[in-house]
């Protein structure tokens, strides 16, 4: 017993870290939004 409380609360660690990590992303990662241009060649645009 004492290993599966030991095994529960190693993975609710990582839990916790991988959860604070997002919210680390989320709160200090702003996106920059970017204007995106590609050419297409009309071969590729078939419509047959």
């Amino acid at each position: 017993m004492p290993t599966l409380i030991r095994l529960v609360v190693v993975l609710a660690v990582l839990a916790g870290v991988v959860y604070g990590g997002m919210f680390a992303l989320v709160s200090f990662v702003e996106n920059e939004p970017s204007e995106i241009s590609e050419r297409v060649r009309l071969d590729d645009v078939r419509t047959d």
